[in-house]
């Protein structure tokens, strides 16, 4: 939940909606504590390591399911050159150079990601854990140190770009905030998943929604309307009270934990790429290395064809992470979308979690009239997942209906392994 969004997001936030997007960063962490509390109530009580995906499934149906897989591989993809051209941006700003080596250092920033994951190794967890703790660390210490140049006249106009920047802001800050649906995935490696997840949720939003609110309101108050044109707005915050050695120690941990959010994110799309080629979501070729404890270097050898193609696109539209950053998140809160649906379905009717579940609808169907027309990039995805599933079920009557080819062999028939998913139970 805190990673390469502080980074960019408050800059961002407040060219779009000036000194209200601190209201913006209010309002989306409001949301987030339905959306929080309905998918720590689907790991405690449906620990399954397919996740969103496999409570879709169940509750909604393959096709469904098959969106939600084609949003996380091709939608939420779209955010891995942000996160790359991040990193580069406070990699550049340290060492100094021009706009076209942000480029340079991004692309050499994918590497490490693509050949650590083609070997099988993964950053772990206590590494990661040090590395957030770090940024928690950063925040509190330059939100600390710049808040003795805030400035109440930066707060005026507070409204620049009306409610629809607030509008705005709350899109691009679900970035921040898109995460919630990744315990469901690990819910099963918790001895007490039922007493320790509503507590590591709980903590989560407290830490998570302190430190963007501080960071956000010091960035407005500190930096004024200036903050709108930064690159590197925790850098610009140090520089109004810190040494330069804080400014090293910001741009090295941002390295980092770019490096860190990548291999993150490729290891999980080439899983994701893997589990879809053998549910016959997306070419079987992409299929070898989908199992516990295997390496599908096929699918990332397709995951990465598509960061160097968004990358590429990137460039060419001069380094505007703007757009990318709202495709991502549309695209995000669709896979919301399915996945409160689903647990209105799964989860006990009455039950805390359901409430909280029909509360999080509410707020998932306001996301996504925020994300305007960026809902046409899921919107087409979900069209291909309808026009796969037709294609499907038309070879499938086929093949029933000519069972043997004219002059050949009879044809093989593949064996359908029964879903994981399948023999979902709650726990109690």
């Amino acid at each position: 939940m805190l990673g390469t969004g502080i980074l960019l997001l408050p800059a961002l936030a407040v060219e779009v909606a000036g000194p209200a997007s601190v209201v913006a960063v209010a309002l989306v962490l409001l949301a987030s504590v339905p959306l929080a509390a309905t998918f720590a109530a689907l790991a405690t009580r449906y620990p399954d390591a397919g996740g969103v995906a496999t409570y879709v499934r169940r509750a909604l149906g393959p096709t469904a399911a098959r969106a939600t897989g084609y949003w996380f591989f091709f939608g939420v993809c779209v955010g891995t050159p942000v996160v790359a051209l991040l990193g580069a941006e406070y990699v550049v700003a340290m060492v100094g150079g021009d706009g076209p080596l942000v480029y340079v250092v991004a692309a050499v920033l994918l590497v490490p990601p693509f050949a650590t994951n083609a070997v099988g190794l993964r950053l772990a967890g206590p590494v990661q854990l040090a590395l957030t703790g770090g940024l928690v660390a950063i925040v509190v210490v330059v939100a600390a140190a710049a808040a003795p140049a805030a400035q109440t006249a930066h707060l005026t106009p507070f409204l620049p770009h009306g409610w629809a920047g607030v509008g705005a802001a709350v899109s691009l800050y679900v970035w921040a905030f898109a995460g919630w649906e990744a315990v469901t995935h690990v819910a099963g490696e918790f001895r007490d998943p039922r007493r320790t997840i509503p507590r590591a949720t709980a903590a989560a939003l407290v830490v998570v929604g302190a430190a963007y609110l501080a960071l956000q309101w010091v960035t407005v108050t500190a930096l004024g309307p200036a903050a709108a044109s930064s690159t590197v707005p925790l850098l610009d915050l140090v520089d109004l009270r810190l040494p330069s050695a804080a400014r090293v120690a910001v741009a090295v941990v941002a390295a980092v934990v770019t490096l860190g959010v990548l291999n993150a994110y490729v290891a999980a799309f080439a899983k994701l790429g893997a589990s879809l080629g053998r549910d016959g979501d997306l070419p079987r070729w992409l299929e070898p290395g989908g199992e516990a404890g295997g390496v599908p270097r096929r699918a990332l050898v397709v995951v990465g064809a598509l960061a160097t193609g968004y990358l590429a696109l990137a460039v060419a539209t001069g380094g505007d992470l703007g757009p990318f950053v709202l495709v991502h998140t549309s695209c995000m809160v669709a896979i919301y979308g399915t996945g409160v649906v689903a647990a209105l379905r799964l989860l006990r009717r009455g039950t805390p979690g359901w409430w909280a579940a029909l509360a999080a609808c509410v707020l998932v169907v306001g996301l996504l009239v925020l994300a305007g027309a960026h809902l046409l990039v899921p919107a087409a995805l979900g069209g291909v997942a309808v026009v796969v599933g037709l294609v499907r079920s038309r070879l499938r009557r086929l093949g029933a209906t000519h069972p043997q080819a004219p002059d050949g062999p009879p044809r093989a028939t593949r064996v359908q392994r029964p879903r994981q998913d399948s023999n979902l139970q709650p726990t109690d």
